[in-house]
């Protein structure tokens, strides 16, 4: 079976399946979010991020990814779709449980956070609406913008213009990742064949392996599959060293 994503591990069964339907990279990348919208404020209660980000793992990368295994096995798994199901639900019902404990010891301002996490995690997964709410900015407000917004007023008990901009960078990063996914995902997961040449001109870019100009040359699939998926990599990397980055600032 060829890999459904860069990120995807050799090996059948149980592990694997869950291993990405887990999706490391992305998950980090998005739970990143929440540390660096709670490192914004102006004092941070680390007890309280770590049940922000246990909240955000379990709706998100347990949660979501569950369900949108769910609507079409995009992944190809075996896992059973009860416990997939079940397992979404309890996840979701656990991240709701803490919201809701961190609101009423904090501030009810997350009420409303938590009622639109809990819709827009089944909204989006499930393409409520004709698939409405499967779009790219649901995917960057949902999974980049809310986690931050969310974190920082745990934190702080309000919101800022200096975390509305955080927010909006969120949401323009995740997009981002949703543009070279969605152009990964369809020539890895959608496409078996690829036929073409090109040829290089006298004062094009110098191609790696390649050492005469004006030669035919064979298009593979990694040619245009593989740049995306190089961005994706630097990409979730760089959010992760900026959450971390910011954290250290409150050491």
């Amino acid at each position: 079976m060829s890999k459904v994503a860069w990120y995807d591990v050799k090996g059948k069964g149980w592990l694997r399946d869950v291993f990405v339907l887990l999706h490391p990279p992305y998950t980090l990348w998005h739970l990143s979010y929440v540390p660096i919208g709670a490192a914004l404020a102006p004092r941070l209660d680390w007890g309280l991020l770590g049940w922000t980000v246990l909240a955000f793992f379990l709706a998100m990368g347990i949660g979501g990814h569950f369900l949108d295994e769910l609507n079409g096995r995009p992944l190809r798994t075996k896992v059973p779709t009860p416990v997939l199901g079940i397992t979404a639900v309890l996840s979701i019902a656990g991240a709701v449980a803490i919201g809701v404990f961190i609101g009423l010891e904090e501030t009810l301002w997350l009420i409303p956070c938590i009622l639109f996490g809990s819709f827009i995690v089944y909204a989006y997964n499930l393409e409520w609406g004709r698939g409405f709410f499967h779009h790219d900015f649901w995917f960057g407000f949902a999974w980049g913008a809310f986690p931050a917004i969310t974190a920082y007023v745990a934190q702080a008990h309000t919101i800022t213009p200096e975390v509305v901009m955080i927010a909006f960078f969120a949401l323009m990063y995740s997009w981002t990742q949703r543009v070279l996914s969605l152009q990964a995902r369809f020539w890895r997961r959608k496409v078996v064949e690829i036929q073409g040449h090109y040829h290089l001109r006298g004062d094009g870019p110098v191609v790696p392996g390649v050492t005469t100009w004006g030669q035919r040359h064979t298009l593979k699939l990694e040619h245009i599959i593989g740049p995306p998926e190089f961005a994706l990599q630097l990409l979730s990397w760089a959010v992760i060293a900026a959450a971390a980055g910011l954290l250290l600032l409150h050491i």
